[in-house]
This record gives C-alpha cells, structure tokens and sequence, in this order.
C-alpha cells in the first residue's frame, strides 16, 4: 500500500535569515512520522530580501520533495496561504507560518485527529512567549466581537496553523472571494472539526510581518467579509436616536403644552429644537440602514459562495 501524500503550505516574506533552519526542521519532523509522504509548498509572497534566493537553494529528503511558488509581488499572507492550497495534491494540506512560531512538533497530532476522522484540525494557540498585553487583550476582544457580530463559535486562539482534508480543500477551491480571511473561510465551510492545544513558540529570525495597523486591518477586513452586521450600524443608531427624540419630544408636548409645566422646566426653543434634530438624524441614520439592508443581499450575491456544502455521499444497498 502507498503512503499517503500530505501537502505542507507555508507562506514566506522576508524570512531570509531563518527559512533554511525552519525548513531543516520541517523535515526533520516529518522524517518522524511514518506512513506518508511529504510535499513542501512555500509561498514567496513577493519577498525583498534574499528569500527567493534561499526558497531555491532548499533540499527535502527521501519522504520530501520542496516545491517553491513565486508570487509577482507582495500579495499578503491570505493570498498566498490560497495561492499554496490551490496548488496542492495531497490527501490533505497542513498550513503553518514559517516563521517558526509554529511548533512542526506538533504535526503528528494534526495527522492523528485526521486519521481518526477530522475533516479539519484547528491549531489553538494556548500561549505565546514575549505576547504584548494589548496584543493579548486586542486578540481576546476580537474573538468576543466576532463570535457575537458574526454569530459563529470561534475558538479564541485559533490560528492559520491547521490541516485540511482533500474534500475541505475542493471546496475551498470554489470560493471568490478577493479580500479573504482564510481562516474564516475554512470555518464557514464546516466539516469536522478537531482542535489541537500548542504554544507558540518565538521567533528566532527577523521580526514580525504583522504591525499593529495590520492585525487592526485583517481585523476590520474580518467583518466585513464575513458579517453584514457593519452595515446595519447606523440602522440601530437610527433607531436608538429616533426612539430618545420621539419619547423627549412627547414628554415636552405633554409636560409644557398640555399639563403647562408643571414640573417648572421652562423647556426653551433651542432644546425643542435639539429634540428635533436628533429625532432627524434618527430618521437618517434608519434610512441609511435601509440601504444597508439592500446592500448586504448584494453583498452576498457578489461573493459567489455556493449555496451548500456537501461533505460525503452515501448510497445504501437495496
């Protein structure tokens, strides 16, 4: 019997000083675990340094082969993370950064939750040597927020750091999207899931791709692909601003026209008017939702996402 073939995507920008030791590592783990053989994918997301140089000089070893994908320019990370699942043949695909943060120790656990049945296993990040705190904290607002805009269940802690099984990748494959979330993705398909526990190692070489403005970014660009739930903001506002001008201009009619303030409020025009204002911008803001409404159906007809997901099919015996 043939060992299985296992794809094993990373992508890779500027990560010069380190991919030769992070690749040596790579193998050596895979050298480890019995029964498959390896193709290694590494994505060269437009990198400015010497990586491309690097990326081609790499060897694998006997179970190994190393396939480089060189992208004409920089991309971003989701774009080449698909650039390197598009171009896979494995039974399945494992995707992890070459940063060295993902722990390749680990892959074996990954194999295993796949082998007992997982159609996809979730890498969950349970720490992280030298995490800032407003990258901790930032990290565990972003899972509350999503999980509640969104109105899925993401573990918070997951990471790109996942395996794949060939029909989770065929019908990754179908979806159009252009500004992508990968890891959302991947969790909107559904399958079967299993999770894997690691701690993320340190960086050994270089500094990280991600700044601050870039997490926030992937961030914002996380709801909007996923959610149509930022469209309908000023909807709400809307009504919240209608509702307080509609109760404050009906307490005023009542207290100061018809009972004649007895509460002695001396209510003047400019807050009446100021009433009315915000009881117009309510009625602007709730239109403004209106059209969100509309464009949220527009939303999902431009992504081109099909309409359901078959996982397996199974025919019974007369």
């Amino acid at each position: 019997m043939s060992a299985k073939l296992i794809s094993i995507v990373s992508p890779v920008y500027n990560e010069s000083e380190g991919i030769a030791w992070f690749n040596d590592e790579l193998c050596a783990a895979l050298a480890k675990i019995k029964g498959y053989t390896y193709e290694v994918i590494y994505v060269n997301d437009g990198s400015n340094d010497a990586t491309l140089t690097k990326l081609e000089s790499l060897k694998g070893n006997s179970i190994t082969s190393i396939k480089v994908i060189d992208l004409s320019r920089n991309f971003g990370k989701e774009s080449a993370l698909s650039a390197g699942i598009h171009e896979s043949t494995g039974a399945a695909v494992l995707a992890l950064d070459s940063d060295g943060q993902h722990p390749v120790g680990q892959i074996h656990a990954f194999l295993d939750k796949w082998t007992e049945g997982a159609d996809v296993v979730v890498g969950v990040r349970e720490s992280n040597q030298n995490e800032g705190i407003v990258k901790r904290h930032g990290s565990k607002l972003f899972y509350t927020l999503f999980n509640k805009i969104t109105g899925t269940n993401l573990i918070p802690g997951s990471t790109d750091f996942r395996l794949l099984d060939r029909r989770v990748v065929d019908e990754f494959k179908k979806l159009e999207e252009r500004n992508r979330i990968t890891r959302g993705l991947i969790d909107w398909l559904g399958f079967r899931r299993e999770y894997v526990q690691f701690h993320a190692d340190e960086r050994r070489f270089g500094t990280a791709g991600y700044t601050f403005k870039k997490l926030f970014e992937l961030a914002v660009n996380t709801f909007v692909s996923l959610s149509a739930v930022p469209l309908f903001i000023s909807g709400y506002l809307g009504i919240l601003f209608m509702g307080i001008g509609l109760i404050a201009g009906l307490f005023i009619l009542i207290e100061q026209v018809f009972l004649g303030d007895p509460m002695n409020l001396a209510i003047t025009g400019s807050a009446m008017v100021s009433i009315l204002i915000t009881f117009l911008v309510g009625v602007i803001l709730s239109a403004q939702g209106l059209i969100g409404l509309y464009l949220a159906r527009l939303l999902d007809e431009g992504q081109r996402r099909p309409l359901y997901v078959i996982r397996t099919v199974t025919k019974n015996k007369s």
